[in-house]
C-alpha cells in the first residue's frame, strides 16, 4: 500500500477514471483547452518582459516599449480570466463526478445484507461513502489534466531555456529531475500513514453517529461520562496518527522549499557567469530568473497533486474494498410470485446469527389468506422468521417458499413488493407526506393515496395538513403522534398491495385508545391477504385463524386458535387464563 506505482495500482486508478471521469468528454476537453491556453500565456509573458528590458536599455525608439507594456498587461488580465474559468470548470467536474460515485456507493450499501449493517455503524458507513469520496475530489477534478498541464509547462520552460543557452537548460533539467525524484521518494513513506488516519477517522465518526442517535438512552442511564471517556480515547488514538501524517506532508513541503532555493541559486550562478561572458543580455538574465521562478510553480503543484494522490491512494483502496464487499443475499434469476394472497412454507429452515441456531429445523405451512398469530418469549425466533421471509438473511439450511416459489429464485425487488413488514418502530423520512407513503414511487397517484388515508381513519388528519400531501414531515416523525405514525405505516402497506403482511408487534407501543383506532385498519389489512402477526398482546391475536408458539427456535404448539383456546391443556389456553403479556414476559 505504500507505493501505488505498481501496474495493479495504476489499473485501479484507470478503472475509476474510465468509469466516472472519462465519460464527461465535453467538460474534460474544455478544461484541457483552458489549461493549455493558460500555459501558453505563462510562457509568452516573460518574452514580452525581456523585449521590454532590452529595448528600454537600447537607443531605439520608446514606442515599442509602450506597446510591449500594454501587451503584457493585456495578457496578464486574460491569463487571470482563463485561470478563473479553469477553476470553475474543474470544481464543477469534480462535484458531478464524485456525486455519481457517492450515489453508486450509497446504492451498493443499501443492497448489502443486514450482516454488513450490523457490523458497521451508520457513522462509519457515512464516512466511507462521503469522507473517502471527498478525498478523491481533487483526483477526479484535476489530477490527470493538471498533471499533464504542469508537465507540459515544465517541458515548455525547459525548451525555452535550452533555446537561450544549453548550459542553463541542462542545469534546470537536472534541477527538475532531482526535485521530482525527491518528491516521489518522500511520498511512499506518507501513504501508509494517511491510510491509517482515514481508518481511525471512520471509526471516530461511526462512534459519534451511534451515540448521537442514542443520546436519550445515554442521558437517561447516566452514561455521559462513559461516552466522553471513549470519545477522548479515540481522540488520543487519532492525534499521533494525524501528527505523523502531518509530518509526512510537512517533509514534502520543506523539501520542495529547499530544492527551489537550490534551483534559484544555481540559476543565479549560471546566469552571472554567462552575463560576464557576454553571452546573455540583461533581459535574457531576467528571462531565466522568471522562468526559474515559474518552474517552481508546476513542481509545487505536482507536489500538492501527489499529496492529493496520497489521500486518494488510501481512500481509493477503501472505496474499492467497499465495492468488493458482496452481499450474502443476492438477487435470484427473476421468478415471479403469484398475485393475491400467498401461501407460506418454511421447510426444514435452520438459521443462526452465530454458531447457535435461532431457528432449528423449522417447518411451517400457511394457506393463502390465512392469518397466523406467532407467539413466544423474547429470543424464540419470531422476528427472525420475518427477516428471513424478506430475505434480510438467508437460512443456512432449508427452503422458504411463497406461493410455491422458492424466494431465492425471485429478485429482491419482486419479493419485497409482495411481502410487507409493519413493525413497532416506524421510520419517518425528512420529506413530504407523499414521499413517506410512496417512497418516491411516481406510479402511485394522489387520488389513491387520499382514498387509502380515508379508509384508515386518517381523513381528518389529512384535511388538517396545511399543504396536503406536500406537507413536510420531520425526520423521526416528531410532528406525528405514535398512532398517526403507525397508521401511516399501514397506509404504506395498502399502497403496495402485498400478498403477505407481517406485523411485528406493530401495536405494542400504542395506548389503548389509539389501539382501538387501529382495529379497523387491521381488519382491512387481513382481507384477501396472508398475515403473520408477531404479538405480545392478547387483543392482537384474537382475529387470527391459527396460533403458532415458538420456543428456542422450535414449534411447541400449533393449531386453530378456537381449538387451542378451548383446550385447557394447551399453552395458548393457559396464556389466555394467566394473561398473555405475563406469560410471555
Amino acid at each position: 500500500m505504500g507505493n501505488k506505482t505498481n501496474p495493479s495500482g495504476l489499473r485501479n486508478y484507470y478503472e475509476m477514471l474510465s468509469r466516472y471521469l472519462l465519460p464527461q468528454k465535453k467538460a474534460l476537453l474544455l478544461l484541457a483547452l483552458l489549461l493549455f491556453a493558460s500555459i501558453g500565456l505563462q510562457l509568452l509573458n516573460p518574452q514580452i518582459i525581456r523585449f521590454f528590458i532590452d529595448t528600454a536599455q537600447s537607443d531605439k525608439a520608446m514606442e515599442p516599449v509602450y506597446y510591449a507594456a500594454a501587451l503584457f498587461i493585456g495578457f496578464a488580465v486574460v491569463q487571470q480570466l482563463v485561470s478563473v474559468a479553469a477553476a470553475y470548470v474543474s470544481e464543477n467536474l469534480a462535484w458531478r463526478t464524485t456525486n455519481r460515485l457517492r450515489g453508486d456507493l450509497a446504492e451498493h450499501c443499501l443492497k448489502l445484507d443486514m450482516s454488513f449493517h450490523k457490523s458497521n455503524t451508520s457513522g462509519s458507513i457515512i464516512e466511507r461513502v462521503d469522507g473517502d469520496v471527498n478525498a478523491l475530489a481533487n483526483f477526479f477534478s484535476s489530477f490527470v489534466i493538471h498533471l499533464a498541464g504542469n508537465l507540459f509547462l515544465m517541458i515548455g520552460i525547459l525548451a525555452l531555456l535550452f533555446r537561450e543557452n544549453a548550459l542553463i537548460g541542462f542545469g534546470m533539467l537536472a534541477f527538475v529531475v532531482f526535485a521530482l525524484f525527491v518528491i516521489q521518494w518522500l511520498r511512499k513513506f506518507s501513504v501508509p500513514l494517511w491510510a491509517k488516519w482515514r481508518q481511525v477517522n471512520a471509526e471516530f465518526y461511526g462512534f459519534i453517529g451511534e451515540h448521537l442517535e442514542g443520546t436519550e438512552d445515554t442521558r437517561a442511564n447516566g452514561a455521559t461520562g462513559f461516552v466522553m471517556s471513549r470519545f477522548y480515547s479515540l481522540l488520543r488514538r487519532m492525534l499521533p496518527l494525524r501528527r505523523k501524517a502531518f509530518y509526512g506532508f510537512a517533509s514534502m513541503w520543506i523539501t520542495t522549499v529547499i530544492v527551489f532555493a537550490l534551483g534559484n541559486g544555481m540559476a543565479f550562478a549560471i546566469s552571472a557567469y554567462l552575463w560576464k561572458q557576454g553571452e546573455l543580455t540583461l533581459g535574457a538574465v531576467y528571462l531565466i530568473f522568471y522562468y526559474t521562478e515559474l518552474l517552481a510553480k508546476p513542481i509545487e503543484k505536482i507536489r500538492t497533486q501527489f499529496e492529493d494522490l496520497q489521500k486518494a491512494d488510501a481512500s481509493l483502496l477503501r472505496i474499492r474494498e467497499l465495492f468488493a464487499t458482496r452481499s450474502r443475499v443476492e438477487d435470484g434469476p427473476g421468478a415471479k410470485l403469484p398475485d393475491g394472497p400467498l401461501s407460506v412454507e418454511l421447510d426444514g429452515v435452520t438459521f443462526g446469527y452465530d454458531s447457535n441456531p435461532t431457528l432449528d429445523t423449522l417447518n411451517i405451512r400457511l394457506q393463502p389468506g390465512e392469518a397466523v398469530g406467532l407467539l413466544g418469549r423474547t429470543g424464540s425466533g419470531k422476528t427472525t422468521i420475518a427477516r428471513l421471509l424478506l430475505r434480510f438473511y438467508d437460512p443456512q439450511q432449508g427452503e422458504i417458499r411463497l406461493g410455491g416459489v422458492d424466494i431465492r429464485q425471485c429478485t429482491l425487488a419482486e419479493l419485497r413488493r409482495k411481502v410487507a413488514l409493519v413493525t413497532q418502530n416506524i421510520e419517518i423520512l425528512q420529506g413530504t407526506v407523499r414521499d413517506n407513503l410512496t417512497f418516491y414511487d411516481d406510479s402511485i397517484d394522489d387520488e389513491r393515496i387520499v382514498r387509502v388515508l380515508a379508509e384508515l381513519g386518517l381523513e381528518q388528519w389529512y384535511l388538517s395538513l396545511p399543504e396536503g400531501l406536500d406537507t413536510q414531515l420531520s425526520s423521526g416523525g416528531g410532528s406525528l403522534s405514535a398512532g398517526e405514525a403507525q397508521l401511516l405505516a399501514f397506509a404504506r402497506v395498502f399502497l403496495t398491495e402485498p400478498g403477505l403482511v407481517i406485523m411485528d408487534e406493530a401495536s405494542s407501543r400504542l395506548d389503548p385508545l389509539t389501539e382501538q383506532r387501529m382495529e379497523k385498519a387491521i381488519d382491512k389489512l387481513l382481507k384477501e391477504r396472508t398475515c403473520i402477526m408477531i404479538a405480545h398482546k392478547l387483543a392482537t391475536v384474537q382475529r387470527t385463524d391459527r396460533i403458532i408458539i415458538l420456543e428456542h427456535g422450535r414449534i411447541v404448539e400449533n393449531g386453530p386458535r378456537h381449538k387451542l383456546a378451548a383446550d385447557s391443556a394447551s399453552r395458548f389456553s393457559r396464556m389466555l387464563k394467566a394473561g398473555l403479556e405475563e406469560v410471555l414476559a
